[in-house]
Formats: structure tokens, sequence, C-alpha cells
């Protein structure tokens, strides 16, 4: 595999550290970084999503090396080698696997796709308030202002949390 670049890191930090804010806040789960292992009924050598959440709820699932069955939330960061992998093989395997909200962060074209599992047993795009704000779902109270990704620098993370409207 290609090395990372430089922006998937830095976007995956970020959304790390603002995940982790309303985690702990809330101690509503756990949440995991590449190379973590997430096993799945139809692939079970099992995926490393760049980030996983599992819920409190559902921590039955973790192990100490792996997460046995869906995360709550998967985010993918897509990088120039992984594209389809990410948008097609993975949306299907996380669909069919019951992962409830998936996210495809592309840099390269400055756009994300935040997916919401329906109860028809397949995602469905979910939109972005009129702020260009997502509110997720996995997460009670979560909310990210799109634009912030493609700044450059990144916002800090109290920048950040400080730029939400109420």
């Amino acid at each position: 595999m290609p090395p990372v670049r430089d922006d998937h890191q830095f976007i995956l930090g970020f959304i790390y550290r603002l995940i982790m804010e309303i985690v702990d806040a809330h101690q509503l789960g756990v949440v995991y970084l590449a190379p973590f292992v997430m096993h799945l009924p139809s692939r079970p050598s099992g995926r490393e999503p760049d980030l996983s959440f599992v819920k409190a709820e559902n921590l039955g699932r973790t192990t100490p090396t792996y997460v046995d069955g869906p995360a709550d939330l998967v985010v993918e960061i897509v990088s120039p080698d992984s594209v389809t992998r990410d948008q097609r093989e993975k949306l299907a395997e996380y669909q069919a696997a019951g992962v409830p909200e998936y996210w495809v962060i592309n840099p390269r074209r400055k756009d994300v796709r935040f997916y919401l599992l329906g109860e028809d047993g397949t995602y469905h795009l979910a939109a972005l308030d009129e702020d260009g704000i997502y509110s997720s779902r996995a997460l009670p109270g979560f909310r990210l202002r799109v634009a912030w990704l493609w700044q450059t620098p990144l916002p800090t993370l109290a920048a950040a949390l400080a730029d939400l409207p109420e």
C-alpha cells in the first residue's frame, strides 16, 4: 500500500479530536483508529477503518484486538488508491454488515458523503443543514461543519467548537 498523504492524516486527526470531545464528555463508547480491525460476516479477515466508533451499549462486540461485528460509525478517508475500495466495496460490505453510519471523506474532491442505514437495510445519503453542518445519528450531539475539512490549516478544536451555532 502506498503511504497516506498528509491531508489524510490531518483530517483524520481533526475528526478524531472532534469525536473524542463528545464521546468523552458523555461517555458514549469507544473510538478506534486504524489499524484496529472490524470483523464482518462477509469479510472474516476484517477491515481496518480509518476510524470506528462503538456505542457503550455495544461494547460486548469489542475485544482487545478487534471489533466482532459492525461498529456503530465508520469513517474512511479516501486516498488516491482507495477510491473504488472506499466508495463501492466497503460501502457494500458495511451496508450488508449493518454498520448504521458510514462517512466517506474525499479530500482531493472536497467531498463528504454521510450514509445512514435505513430500515430497508440500505444506505441513504444524509443531508447537511442550511449552515453546511452534519449532525450524526450515531453520536448524539455531534455536529461537523464540512467546510472545516477543507481549511488549511484545519481549525483548532476550540475554534471549531466555538464556530458551531447554538
